[in-house]
């Protein structure tokens, strides 16, 4: 009978969960990837998505050698070729930029493919070597990563939560997006009878299961909190005493806040006058109240107004003064995954590119110097980004080389010059912090890597010393790398024994003088348009563009469907299941109507982060997305307006 072996790994995605996992090896081959059972977040199960990862691993399609483009960028025309004749190349034309237009010119790019230190900071290194630009922004969550960085209490310890008395789920399908968060959910229910509320725009599978939904009108979910607060101030349910302490514009926030009656929210957010005050008392009385929030109501021009509603809203309640109580958005363990990049390693202070607008930084003449050579890794921005169509327009410059390292043709690659093959989290160790609870993962390499595939701190090491590159930081191991973000008293050595470990950061504490917060925003009112509101939630299915081309997955998510009220449809001549066009000024894309009381009436939403290929499903959603981004740079996804139109 064979063997079987199992290895402690985790989920490198980026997800709130951030599971720890069992590869069962069997003759050097993985047959099954199983949640760990006694990891306290995890418990044994696995999402949809990554219910079988080895799947992954194993794809036909996956991408196991070097590749160097043969053909028009964008053709995904390439012919493969050696590790060394690919290094040789990158090398050549870097030092050729660097002499040419100055290391500035370099541009690295990645985000959250994989959480993992190693695959996410290493490559980092070169550029810092090199003194190539810098990165800053965010793609999804700037308005939350500005206040946390200014010092709002913007998360604790989810385990907390089981001592919740109310649950508001304010834009986050829970159940489709982190449901590990979920048991601590039903344990507050279990312990104290927690009402749970689902503030969103979408009946989705989260509000299916809370005791009441409040379809809201979306964008609208600043003016929402500025109402409760006016109700609670009005009433005189607010901890004035906490809220003073904590805000150096408390006076100015009331104000703002003042106008805001049920009755004038009420016409903005779509719901009703009586809703909004039951809400507010509902959310004041109880002790202690959790705002759970998403993503997706800060991805709008009014982001930072809402975040700073929200976090105002939970100071106002006194909720953080009580275990289980505040606001939770995000939160993450102790652990500087930073410094495993080495910004150290840079001679100079270089320039800083915002990452969530490449569109403008590959195609504004007027920069200077000019992005000139771009490495991809942990991205795939000819999907995630906005303004999809100014992205590619960028990748497609003749004078632009690119290097993208990625597990199979996506979009982004089919656009670069050189394709390198990236090992997949089965085939090598990293280590992983998480941002939705305390614990630091470990992930031992289950198998060998397939075919030529490396990990990125291997490529680091081949290529640094290419590029002349030889300080120590450049051959320190994968394990070294890793090392590098973990907190004082921790090793790699101590994570691999027991597969992960719990860092809790101390509990912000608003009232505590060391920061004075700001409470007050600017305009509240959403943006608005006689055409309909698109909105682009994460998938049941797919991570962002994560498992668009996996058969398992497709076939679950089924075709792209864009559900719309049966009051829009009418208007338009619709029907359920007809094939339709998504347009604006900005292009056009596919979908099948899914007619549904289960959108509120003047938005229509598109699940998921669908490739361009094959074209029958390309239904890439960032196509139709603008140039736009909220003050603090969060890209607006969720102001983009498209009319709807039969096709075929």
């Amino acid at each position: 009978m064979t063997q079987v072996k199992e290895v402690i790994g985790c989920c490198p995605l980026d997800c709130q969960d951030t599971c720890s996992w069992v590869a069962h090896v069997e003759d050097d081959r993985v047959t099954r990837v199983v949640g760990a059972k006694d990891h306290p977040i995890t418990r044994g199960v696995l999402c949809a998505k990554v219910n079988d990862y080895q799947a992954r691993t194993y794809a036909p399609d996956r991408l196991l050698y070097p590749l160097r483009r043969s053909g028009p960028k964008g053709s995904g025309a390439f012919e493969r070729i050696s590790w060394d004749e690919a290094l040789d190349i990158i090398a050549e034309r870097f030092k050729a930029i660097i002499a040419n237009d100055g290391a500035e010119a370099l541009m690295p790019l990645y985000y959250l493919g994989s959480m993992g230190v190693v695959q996410r900071q290493a490559l980092q290194r070169l550029f810092n070597g090199l003194g190539g630009s810098r990165l800053h922004g965010e793609v999804c969550g700037a308005p939350m990563s500005a206040l946390w960085a200014e010092g709002h209490p913007v998360g604790f310890d989810p385990e907390d939560m089981v001592d919740s008395r109310l649950i508001l789920m304010w834009g986050v399908n829970m159940l489709s997006t982190c449901h590990h968060h979920w048991h601590f959910v039903k344990e507050a229910r279990r312990r104290h009878g927690a009402r749970v509320i689902c503030i969103d725009p979408r009946r989705t599978r989260t509000a299916e299961q809370c005791d009441e939904h409040i379809p809201i009108r979306p964008g609208s979910d600043a003016v929402l909190a500025a109402s409760m607060a006016n109700v609670m101030l009005a009433e005189g349910l607010a901890d004035l005493d906490g809220a003073r302490a904590a805000a150096a514009d408390f006076d100015d926030y009331c104000a703002q806040v003042e106008p805001w009656t049920p009755e004038r929210a009420a016409e903005v957010c779509g719901i009703d006058a009586e809703t909004i005050v039951r809400l507010a008392r509902a959310f004041a009385a109880a002790r202690p109240a959790v705002i759970r929030s998403g993503v997706g109501p800060q991805q709008t021009v009014r982001g930072e107004a809402y975040m700073r509603g929200l976090s105002a809203l939970a100071i106002l309640g006194g909720h953080w003064r009580h275990r289980g109580g505040g606001l939770f958005v995000f939160d993450t363990p102790d652990f500087d995954e930073f410094a495993a990049a080495r910004a150290d390693l840079t001679l100079r202070e270089p320039r800083s590119l915002d990452l969530s607008a490449l569109g403008p930084a590959l195609t504004d003449e007027t920069m200077s110097p000019p992005v000139k050579g771009l490495m991809v890794w942990c991205m795939n921005p000819a999907v995630i980004q906005v303004d999809a169509g100014r992205v590619r327009r960028g990748l497609a410059r003749d004078d632009l080389f690119t290097v993208v390292l990625e597990h199979f043709m996506t979009d982004t690659a089919r656009y670069a010059d050189i394709v390198l093959p990236s090992t997949t989290q089965l085939e090598h160790f990293d280590v992983v912090g998480a941002w939705g609870h305390h614990y630091i993962s470990v992930n031992n390499p289950a198998i060998a890597p397939r075919g030529e595939s490396k990990s990125h701190g291997e490529v680091m090491r081949l290529l640094a010393p290419r590029l002349g590159l030889n300080d120590p930081a450049f051959a320190e191991s994968d394990e070294a790398i890793a090392a590098a973000a973990l907190p004082t008293g921790v090793t790699p050595d101590d994570l691999q024994s027991k597969g992960w470990h719990k860092a809790s950061p101390p509990r912000r504490d608003p009232t505590s003088g060391e920061t004075k917060l700001m409470f007050a925003s600017g305009e509240l009112e959403p943006v608005t348009s006689d055409t309909l509101r698109l909105l682009t939630p994460k998938s049941h299915f797919f991570l962002n563009s994560t498992f668009a081309n996996m058969a398992r997955q497709r076939k679950a998510e089924g075709q792209p469907a864009l559900e719309m009220h049966p009051i829009d449809a009418a208007e338009r001549g619709l029907v359920d299941g007809q094939p339709v066009v998504l347009r604006n000024e900005r292009g056009a894309i596919p979908a099948a109507l899914a007619v549904t009381d289960a959108i509120c009436s003047g938005a229509v939403s598109l699940s998921g982060k669908w490739w361009s290929e094959p074209a029958e499903t390309g239904a890439v959603a960032n196509l139709l997305s603008p140039s736009t981004w909220s003050p603090g740079g969060q890209p607006a996804y969720n102001d983009t307006f498209v009319w709807v139109e039969g096709r075929g």
